[in-house]
């Protein structure tokens, strides 16, 4: 069903509108709530901790959240813009982005207290997912009534775009492409190709394997250009870590006031302060701390088939090479697959992102093993990744 054109005015007239009555958090502001948050992501600043421990910026939200049971409070507002948005044909709906601003640190034992409001609705956009709207809400938090941050939340409510199935968009352009190679020049239509056609004197004598020559080949359309990875920002701070790729080594900065090792690169010690360092390189060991599987948007560059500048680390043969769907997928070139972002525990402690290849994208999982090779992205860029170890899938 296409969607229909809605008045803008109609949408607009629910700015400024309440989405809910005035929140209470669940919970005041809390230790242990705090700890999991940090244990979760790994984040081991010591400013959330001890006597004077301040909450994460980022858990602003959390602390509004009504878990299972859910607030009781919600307003007709943003039920009755959804149900006007379904009708119009705008049935479904995705998560876009949300944005949050801190105005004082949360502390333990802080009353959280919020308004919600749908601040904007935009106008009728066009997406890749679809025609739709998308609906802003912005939520004003407080602790023990001072202003202490905005939480905004953003979904596209719209319509989703029609196209033809896979196989149907696969049979045309298998027709394109042959339409394309079937046109020969009207001065050559009736002479042999290049490719191999035998003279007409000769077409019908048997080959020297004593079989007939296959019909000659028409000429290959042109191939698409293959898509290209966007390119790293170099700079004074990281040149020795691009440096090390490019000989095939994946080094760790290390402080040289108290052994720290660290990354991603950085000018001075997040533990000491100190601005002086050294290199460590790393023994391409690893294991999969967590990951994340990309759906979209498609990035065929991550897709398209690549070949690794080194043998795999762990001795993997040319099969286990060639099998890269969970990173740089089987997909062919142009085209856009899911692929798997992992977060790389090294053996020697720190962490990094990069793809994960040699096993499709939904047979990641973490604690997986895995060893670093080198990626040729391109003439111009090599990359780490890391392929799972032997036995590791399993």
């Amino acid at each position: 069903m296409s969607p229909v054109q809605l008045v803008y005015e109609q949408l607009k007239a629910y700015e400024g509108r309440p989405t809910s009555a005035p929140g209470v958090g669940k919970d005041l502001v809390n230790e242990p709530m705090i700890r999991h948050w940090c244990e979760a992501v790994g984040d081991a600043n010591p400013a959330y901790r001890g006597p004077d421990a301040v909450a994460p910026p980022t858990m602003l939200q959390a602390w509004t959240m009504g878990g299972l049971s859910g607030h009781a409070d919600r307003s007709g507002a943003y039920d009755e813009l959804s149900g006007l948005l379904d009708g119009a044909g705008y049935t479904s709906i995705v998560a876009t982005d949300c944005e949050q601003e801190y105005l004082r640190p949360l502390r333990p034992g802080d009353r959280i207290t919020f308004d919600s409001v749908i601040e904007s609705v935009s106008e009728c956009k066009t997406t890749k997912l679809g025609v739709g709207h998308f609906i802003t809400t912005r939520m004003d938090i407080r602790a023990d009534g001072e202003p202490a941050g905005t939480h905004r939340f953003r979904v596209l409510k719209y319509a989703p775009a029609a196209g033809l199935p896979k196989t149907d968009e696969r049979s045309q352009e298998a027709a394109d492409r042959s339409s394309k190679t079937d046109e020969r020049r009207p001065e050559t239509a009736d002479l042999p190709s290049k490719t191999g056609e035998r003279r007409p004197e000769t077409a019908d004598l048997p080959s020297k394997t004593g079989e007939r020559l296959a019909a000659p080949q028409q000429p290959q359309a042109p191939q698409h250009p293959r898509p290209r990875r966007p390119r790293p920002v170099i700079n004074r701070d990281n040149a020795g870590f691009w440096e090390g790729v490019r000989g095939h080594r994946l080094l760790i900065q290390r402080c040289t006031g108290c052994r720290t090792l660290r990354f991603p690169w950085l000018p001075g010690c997040n533990t000491c302060g100190s601005p002086e360092w050294d290199t460590v390189e790393a023994s391409g060991a690893g294991t999969v701390f967590s990951y994340v599987v990309m759906h979209h948007p498609p990035f065929p560059a991550f897709t398209v088939p690549d070949a690794p500048a080194d043998a795999p680390a762990d001795g993997a043969g040319p099969d286990a090479a060639a099998s890269d769907a969970a990173g740089p997928g089987t997909a062919s070139p142009g085209t856009a697959s899911p692929y798997a972002v992992g977060l790389i525990e090294l053996a020697e402690g720190v962490r990094m992102v990069s793809n994960i290849v040699g096993v499709p994208y939904d047979k990641v999982r973490i604690g997986m093993a895995v060893r670093l090779e080198f990626l040729c992205a391109d003439e111009e860029l090599e990359l780490p990744v890391f392929r799972v170890a032997e036995g590791g899938e399993g």
